[in-house]
């Protein structure tokens, strides 16, 4: 039995409760009221909705340039890089990354991983003697579907992913879609393959917010890297007011995986409230492909952030949500419970 003391982040309101969590054989037994000498912030871990961690191979190799040149398969600079990269330094690297974002608070992330099995395989490698967890999003190939937890496909203009779909419907896993982060123009056709879920929506106009609510998509959304490659901002606000909205990182050549990083920059740049942000990052991520974590409650798994809220960095916060959203960073935290 583990018991984590300090204020708890409670329910998907993350009502502040002082008190405990008791968490036996990794499932959340008890949300206690209690008196705590703990100054402590508990809080879901994170699950971060989406990565490309193969770039790993790569941080920092593509300042400057656009998103074609960057990113785009298949003769982009990441590309290039990922095809150069051994499976060993590949795995090696993809291990440190996501040991990053276990001490940071992380338990899984939503990596779309290229180069079809060989890809999705070392991406399962590279996390197996570690607590975090990814949901891998498979590509290239229907065979990967062997390997991994769903199909992540680069975005309707690119090919046609109907076969990839089936196969996502026959085997119950879900089918994932980029749209909407160059132009509008592939939001549609990516709609058209009922996704479970899409990620970017950065050009999203009212008739795809229609559309994306009709059809009940949640939608990933990845600000930090949007503005680096200078392909504008998603309209978080209209799309939160359409249907569940999680926060990724993208890129590890781009940023940094940290989701605090995410949390600050989406609070402060956009129309949201620190508790909507929060849900973005925990709650919405594990809902978007059933993962049994991202609220403090009974039943769920615990998996917990533990943040040291007697920090420099923390001490005298008045808000415990708007202080782990918008100031809180990977200093701050004290122990991952995954």
């Amino acid at each position: 039995m583990k018991t984590v003391e300090g204020t708890v982040l409670s329910g998907r309101e993350f009502s502040p409760v002082e008190g405990r969590v008791v968490v036996e054989d990794g499932r959340i037994t008890a949300v206690e009221s209690a008196e705590t000498e703990s100054n402590d912030i508990v809080v879901p871990a994170f699950v971060n909705a989406h990565t490309h961690l193969g770039d790993s191979v790569a941080k920092e190799a593509a300042v400057g340039l656009s998103l074609e040149k960057a990113v785009v398969p298949p003769d982009s600079l990441k590309h290039r890089r990922l095809a150069a990269a051994d499976r060993e330094q590949l795995v090696a690297v993809m291990e440190r990354t996501l040991r990053f974002m276990q001490q940071t608070g992380t338990v899984s992330t939503l990596d779309f991983r290229e180069f079809g099995t060989a890809g999705a395989r070392a991406l399962r490698d590279a996390a197996e003697s570690l607590e975090i967890e990814p949901f891998i999003f498979g590509s290239d190939e229907i065979a990967v579907l062997d390997v991994a937890d769903g199909y992540g496909a680069s975005g309707a203009n690119d090919s046609e992913f109907e076969d990839e779909r089936d196969a996502c419907r026959e085997r119950g896993v879900p089918f994932a879609i980029h749209a909407g982060e160059p132009d509008a123009t592939d939001i549609h056709p990516a709609l058209e393959l009922e996704p479970d879920l899409l990620v970017h929506m950065v050009h999203a106009q009212q008739e795809h917010l229609d559309r994306v609510a009709d059809q009940s998509v949640p939608i990933a959304v990845c600000p930090r890297a949007n503005t680096v490659l200078d392909v504008g901002r998603p309209p978080i606000r209209e799309l939160l007011d359409h249907t569940t909205v999680a926060l990724g990182t993208d890129n590890v050549m781009l940023n940094s995986p940290s989701m605090f990083r995410e949390m600050a920059y989406t609070a402060k740049v956009f129309d949201v409230s620190p508790r909507e942000v929060l849900r973005m990052a925990t709650t919405a991520g594990a809902e978007v492909t059933g993962l049994d974590c991202g609220v403090i409650e009974e039943g769920k798994r615990g998996a917990l952030t533990v943040i040291d809220g007697d920090s420099d960095n923390l001490a005298g916060a008045v808000d415990p949500v708007a202080a782990v959203v918008r100031r809180a960073g990977e200093a701050d935290v004290k122990r991952v419970v995954c």
